[in-house]
């Protein structure tokens, strides 16, 4: 049996250049050495990387998920990257960090974090994603694609190891009232388990499991709503992750295609659109392109919780032409401008100046007498009240 190890990934948008561009290179130190301290004391390794204008912090450490110290690690950096930014005068300063005390436990306090224990193999191969202007369920479509559909992911057809499917646990991330999960085996759900996650806005994958070896975590997804927590717009959520990878698992190279499709995910400048899911290298700016969403993947090797690497996994010569491909996908998409789907509908739209609006030009409608309508000389029901009406409608539904 190997050495059983916690990683945990957690991330924050504190502060950007310019906008919502880049972090400062003090805040990227500042994050770097808070985590190098505890090296060798509560953690064994740690990374230090960016997408976009958002930082994330690696950590492997023995502590279990949910630990306070390791948790409080990551809080106090961004909290002194805050102080830093605010001195800078850096955009969105302390932007992800929504409570003014740290409880014991970052869940819930803004910023996003997936964790997973699990029994090293004698190699350990992982995938470490991060996103930057999107939503928890930008994943979705990619890791369904990956662990469940052999079009996408050969594996399912030719290792003995991946006959059995996998366990999908789904999140309705709309439920405030406490964490509402369902868990779907595929194959024999694939229906069902599609049937959630084509709603990225309101279902996101938690975690996948193994089938045939039921302990063996394969994934998990960050699938905090940021808007949840605040009551109102304050940011995309831009998820993490941690894959695992290889003989029990899909091959890394299986979660390539998926991710090549660029899918049309929420998010983009004011978070009020739709845009291809772009592939970029670690560290890359976010961009100035309606702030296209983008997600980096980083391949880790870890041994007794030390890592080797990391490779970035979208920074070979290929994801050159999916990039210039996925460009002309936004740059369509772009040109239809505030009209849906373009921009987003109203039930994500909520907190935004556009509801406002409508509400505001509720009063200005008028019954039309006489029109064709439900028989009694009014015209059916419509108009910006209905529209805003339906829209409370649905997020009351979701159970908001």
């Amino acid at each position: 049996m190997g050495m059983k190890v916690t990683l945990s990934i957690i991330k924050a948008d504190i502060g950007s250049i310019g906008g919502h561009t880049v972090p400062s290179p003090e805040l990227l130190k500042i994050c770097t050495e808070r985590a190098a301290r505890e090296k060798g004391r509560l953690l064994i390794d740690y990374l230090v990387f960016h997408c976009g204008d958002d930082i994330s912090i690696l950590m492997s450490h023995q502590k279990g998920a949910g630990n306070q110290e390791i948790h409080a690690i990551a809080w106090e950096a961004f909290r002194a990257s805050t102080d830093k930014a605010k001195s800078q005068g850096l955009y969105g300063a302390g932007q992800d960090l929504l409570v003014d005390a740290f409880s014991g436990n970052i869940r819930g306090m803004g910023p996003q974090i997936a964790e997973m224990q699990f029994e090293e193999r004698p190699n350990e191969a992982l995938m470490v994603m991060a996103a930057d202007k999107t939503e928890p369920g930008a994943y979705n479509l990619p890791l369904y694609l990956s662990f469940a559909d052999p079009m996408y992911s050969p594996g399912l057809l030719l290792s003995i190891e991946l006959h059995a499917g996998f366990r999908f646990v789904i999140m309705d991330v709309e439920h405030t009232e406490g964490d509402r999960l369902i868990t779907l085996d595929a194959p024999e759900r694939l229906y069902d388990i599609a049937a959630l996650l084509r709603d990225t806005h309101r279902y996101s994958i938690e975690s996948i499991w193994s089938r045939k070896y039921p302990h063996e975590p394969a994934a998990v997804v960050s699938t905090t709503r940021l808007r949840n927590i605040a009551g109102r717009y304050v940011g995309k959520d831009d998820p993490v992750a941690i894959v695992r990878t290889q003989k029990i698992f899909p091959a890394t190279e299986e979660f390539g295609p998926p991710f090549a499709l660029g899918a049309f995910v929420a998010g983009d400048t004011r978070g009020s659109h739709n845009l291809p899911l772009m592939p970029v290298p670690v560290n890359t700016p976010a961009s100035t392109f309606f702030c296209c969403p983008m997600v980096s993947a980083l391949g880790i090797s870890m041994h007794d919780g030390i890592f080797t690497g990391p490779v970035d996994l979208f920074a070979d010569p290929f994801w050159n032409q999916v990039r210039d491909q996925i460009a002309v996908k936004a740059m369509d998409m772009r040109k239809q401008g505030f009209f849906e789907p373009a921009m987003l509908p109203y039930s994500e739209l909520e907190y935004g100046g556009i509801v406002t609006r409508l509400e505001r030009l509720d009063k200005e409608f008028k019954l039309h007498a006489g029109a064709a309508g439900d028989g009694d000389g009014k015209r059916p029901r419509g108009g910006a009240k209905h529209a805003v009406k339906n829209n409370k409608g649905k997020v009351k539904a979701r159970g908001r």
